[in-house]
């Protein structure tokens, strides 16, 4: 068992490289694509290979890269466990429960005495497909992660601004029904890979459903909120929220398991000297 993991780990690894090759060999043809479409300059370090981009640029964009982390999406339903840190309070069992409605096909786990590396394997073993753990300081849920398995990617969030179900007011049963989603302004490359990674939670909704959960990122900073909607006698649509209400900021993301965070390779991390005035989430 752990031959064979060891073995799909390290091709599902070469497969990245190889895609990683594939695509920046796309981009240097896109580059040099544009420069002869509109008569400009080359970049001084595409001059010497320019003439044989330029040559498979015309058949080189229709290889397309698939992504094989998702690869059976939309073929069934995802399967998610939810977990917290050891010890936990009342109030992050209670955030879990509520996250445990808000994703449909979740179960809880009580994490006891478990560590992290025994949870992802037993997860494996039971064909999970994503694990979400839930921390917090001093009774207030301030961490998420987001670890797709067998093989990644992980992606570390800061919680903030957490209101539970019972603090909103006029909330109704929350519904069943499989949500339909909406990502806002989720438009740059990293806001892309923080889109698949949540979008991939939840299973395919039926057209009617009445349900909708909303990730709307401001300034880097993603609001989570969830409604439910129907049509009054006048036509207008009316909202109501069925809660939790949160805000999550992606810091990190690794191409691995959360068990081998040590191991794995960064694909994106928040520096200390990232330019904050740049949008990270967003191309604006």
């Amino acid at each position: 068992m752990l031959r064979r993991q060891i073995r799909e780990r390290r091709e599902f690894i070469y497969r990245k490289s190889v895609e990683h090759k594939q695509r920046a060999l796309q981009e240097k043809r896109d580059i040099v694509r544009n420069a002869v479409d509109n008569n400009g300059s080359l970049p001084t370090h595409l001059k010497k290979e320019a003439l044989e981009l330029v040559e498979g640029s015309y058949w080189g964009d229709q290889d397309d890269t698939v992504d094989d982390e998702y690869r059976w999406a939309g073929c069934e339903d995802p399967k998610v466990v939810i977990t917290t840190s050891r010890d936990p309070s009342s109030a992050l069992k209670r955030f879990a429960k509520e996250i445990k409605l808000t994703i449909p096909n979740s179960q809880t786990v009580n994490r006891g005495s478990h560590d992290v590396k025994s949870i992802v394997q037993a997860c494996k073993g039971a064909n999970v497909t994503d694990v979400v753990f839930l921390n917090e300081t001093r009774g207030v849920p301030d961490s998420l992660i987001v670890s797709h398995l067998p093989h990644g990617p992980t992606c570390f969030f800061s919680l903030n601004n957490v209101v539970m179900r019972h603090d909103i007011p006029h909330t109704e049963h929350m519904s069943e029904a499989y949500p339909h989603l909406i990502f806002h302004n989720l438009d740059s490359k990293v806001g892309k890979r923080v889109t698949t990674i949540l979008k991939h939670l939840f299973p395919v909704p039926k057209p009617d459903s009445k349900r909708v959960c909303s990730f709307t990122n401001t300034e880097d900073f993603i609001s989570f909120r969830q409604f439910t909607h129907k049509t009054g006698e006048g036509g207008e649509v009316e909202l109501n929220e069925l809660g939790p209400r949160f805000e999550l900021r992606p810091y990190s993301i690794i191409l691995g398991t959360v068990d081998i965070q040590k191991a794995c390779d960064s694909e994106w991390s928040l520096r200390s000297y990232t330019n904050k005035k740049k949008n990270i989430l967003s191309v604006e």
